[in-house]
């Protein structure tokens, strides 16, 4: 049983756990399949299904290119590649008039001009400014200019004027930013060609806008800063001809429906006419189910078709849109070839979309519901496991509108009810979302809670006695100040409120686990709040005749059972990045086991003292112990310094607080120490690994052993340890990872 809100996640759900099992066993009903194979074979599962989304696709290919293939033309190549070859992506760059006067010209808004970072064939674009004019040439080798723009503006790549984004975001508002082709990227026959701008293919990309393509207004999370540039619809996220394809191909998604209808019923299926919607397992059932997965084809076409793409110079291929959780504005983007064979392309769409099909079968027929969590769900006794919103941190309503308008548009006719608004219901969302409440914090924390609060009542209610319930959560801790205690502690409002919401309807937590479920290709900044996994709660329900205690009977069962239940994790290898989530656990088996924690002045210790509790004897637990007084230096100049320099009287007089000498760390290669400042030698400086008969120094052997595991792996390490004889090697992992 699956419960959503989002009918995209309802959509999503449905593909995977209900609509399988209604066409489980059966051969594939399309007339290639049923030539070849005469209707017969062994099809487990879901695979004839799987067969048939995979053959409609290249049907809907071959009838969009019959249609629009003339705007996908080829691309005249060097003699030695032929005679022309198949784009994969034109590369495009934003333009602006120049604000000179003098100058005035059509200025170039780009962030990189490389194109290939690859090894032995680096390529890029050559701008060359000619009586006003840019001219776009690709070059192969090293060398690309700088881009155009940073994060304090841009500049005029022909006079150098420096250009602010208002000016920028004024034109785009007014409808005056364009863009240009500024290369081709092309597949050649020793991998990627790149290929200066074609005057042929600025024209044929040139059409006019189609009728009839989805459109709403991008809110929340979905227009944080494109709006800002005039980007304020969805359609304004397409050039014209990726509005024309993915109008085409949404078009064909019915046609196919209606075609693997007609061959369903020509392969013996029952034509009762009743739609999934209405748990119809017949021939047209069949035909809108096909339609389902030719429908998310075309909404991963749209995330990968459109002008927020960037192209990837490392991997080089086009990088889709949602790098983060909201719609980033690009500069320079690549528009990929739907009919390519690469990234972006329809047949890489309609690959995503089969495939997992070959997997899904498990025998039981799923049942999905569009509801609302806080409003409660009639299923006694089950076993529970769910994902909920992360507080403020993921807008999904707002971004979901990016899928659900194409979704809409392609099979709104099979599920009418699922969707009957314009755009994804945001109102019973349940973040905390400040917009939504005319900018109000509080106001947003309060929905959330009281929200929260309610869907946690629902989950304790049905979950059954021996089955331990699963919340899987993916928000990091923040320091932030709690103005009522005057202290910095680990905590974050949306940790604090799941945790408040599970332990208040009498849930105890019994364990935190980290999963790895983020690509590591997910763009991220260094400040944003991510994690590298997400975090499984892991509740059951609390005895009823479960004791009380006072503050410090909470502190010292910390202290006793918290270090054995850390040690666990280690020896289970959570990654050091994860520790810290993963010590809640524990902690909190410890904090929820009891009905109350009661403060000295007899009020109930909050989950907050609770977790700044666990903190503590975390920090306390991951200290190192035993430290040779090198070491014990450098972990004290890289807490307050990190890499950066510190005046040499200071350095100096922390080192004889150590007992050792900054002049001893310099000869060791572990310390910078010239004309006054020191500071510490970056790990890729650092001397290399020798055998030494004495114990080696603690941080140096740590920092080499990091460096060999960025640079070669594991087997780097191991051949690293295998040569230096030490005892030392628990304590170069407990100093990793109180780094």
């Amino acid at each position: 049983h699956a419960h959503d809100l989002n009918p995209v996640a309802v959509m999503i759900n449905k593909a995977m756990i209900e609509i399988p099992p209604r066409f489980t066993d059966l051969s594939p009903v399309n007339p290639e399949a049923r030539r070849v194979l005469g209707g017969t074979g062994e099809w487990f599962g879901v695979k004839g299904l799987a067969e048939d989304v995979r053959y409609y696709g290249e049907w809907m290919k071959k009838e969009a290119f019959k249609r629009i293939g003339h705007l996908y033309p080829k691309v005249k190549v060097p003699s030695e590649q032929g005679a022309d070859a198949t784009v994969i992506a034109w590369i495009w760059a934003r333009t602006v008039k120049c604000p000179n006067p003098a100058c005035g010209c059509e200025m170039p808004l780009v962030r990189s001009f490389e194109l290939s970072k690859k090894k032995g064939k680096e390529a890029y674009v050559c701008p060359e400014c000619n009586n006003g004019e840019i001219v776009y040439t690709v070059k192969n080798g090293k060398g690309a200019p700088d881009g155009t723009v940073n994060r304090s503006g841009a500049k005029c790549f022909c006079c150098g004027t420096p250009v602010e984004f208002p000016y920028i975001r004024e034109e785009g508002r007014a409808g005056r930013m364009n863009s240009r082709l500024i290369a081709i990227v092309a597949e050649g026959r020793g991998g990627r060609m790149y290929l200066s701008s074609d005057e042929e293919h600025i024209r044929i990309a040139a059409v006019d806008e189609p009728d009839n393509y989805p459109d709403g207004e991008l809110f929340g999370k979905a227009a944080v800063s494109v709006p800002l540039y005039g980007l304020t619809h969805f359609f304004k996220l397409f050039t014209n001809r990726q509005l024309t394809a993915l109008t085409t191909f949404s078009d064909l998604v019915q046609e196919a429906m209606q075609q693997a209808e007609k061959d369903a019923i020509a392969a013996g299926m029952p034509n009762d006419a009743k739609p999934p919607a209405e748990e119809g397992n017949g021939a047209k059932a069949y035909g809108q189910a096909v339609g389902v997965y030719l429908a998310f084809a075309v909404d991963r076409l749209a995330m990968t078709g459109n002008s927020l793409v960037r192209w990837n110079s490392t991997g080089e291929k086009a990088q889709h849109c949602f790098g983060r959780q909201a719609l980033p504005m690009l500069w320079d983007f690549a528009e990929p070839n739907f009919f390519a064979n690469a990234t972006g392309s329809l047949s890489a769409g309609i690959f995503y979309s089969y495939d997992p099909l070959n997997y899904l079968y498990n025998g039981y027929q799923g049942d999905v519901k569009q509801s609302a969590a806080q409003n409660g769900f009639k299923i006694n006794n089950i076993m529970i496991s769910t994902d909920p919103p992360y507080y403020d941190n993921i807008g999904y309503a707002d971004l979901s509108d990016f899928f659900y308008v194409w979704l809409r548009r392609a099979i709104k006719n099979i599920y009418p009810n699922i969707f009957n608004t314009i755009l994804v219901p945001k109102i019973d969302e349940l973040v905390a979302t400040p917009y939504r409440f005319n900018g109000s914090t509080e106001k947003a924390r309060i929905f959330f809670e009281k929200g929260m609060l309610k869907v946690c009542k629902h989950l304790y209610e049905n979950t059954h006695e021996q089955i331990p319930t699963t919340i899987y959560y993916a928000y990091k801790q923040n320091d932030i100040d709690d103005n009522r205690s005057g202290m910095t502690q680990k905590v974050s409002p949306g940790w604090e409120s799941m945790l408040n919401a599970i332990l208040q309807v009498g849930f105890i937590i019994t364990g935190t686990w980290p999963m790895r479920t983020e690509m590591k290709s997910r763009q991220v900044a260094q400040n944003t709040n991510a994690l590298a996994s997400s975090i499984v709660i892991v509740c059951r329900k609390r005895p009823v005749d479960a004791p009380a205690c006072t503050h410090r009977d909470f502190v010292n069962a910390l202290k006793r059972e918290l270090p054995q239940a850390l040690e666990k994790l280690l020896q289970s290898n959570i990654a050091p990045v994860d520790l810290a989530q993963s010590a809640i656990g524990p902690g909190m088996a410890i904090f929820s086991r009891y009905s109350r924690v009661l403060e000295a002045d007899g009020s109930d210790m909050t989950v907050r003292s609770a977790l700044h509790c666990i903190n503590e004897e975390l920090d306390s637990y991951v200290g190192v112990d035993n430290m040779d007084a090198e070491s014990r230096f450098c972990l004290d100049v890289y807490q307050q310094y990190a890499f950066t320099d510190m005046n040499f009287g200071d350095a100096d007089q922390l080192a004889r607080a150590k007992n050792t000498a900054v002049e001893t760390l310099k000869q060791r290669g572990i310390v910078y120490a010239e004309k006054g400042v020191v500071h510490l030698v970056e790990r890729v400086n650092l001397p290399k690994v020798k055998k030494d008969p004495e114990e080696p120094i603690l941080w140096l052997f740590t920092q080499q052993l990091t460096h060999e595991l960025e640079r070669g792996g594991i087997e780097a390490c191991a051949e690293v340890i295998a040569n230096v004889f030490t005892a030392n090697l628990e304590r170069v992992k407990a100093l990793a990872y109180r780094l």
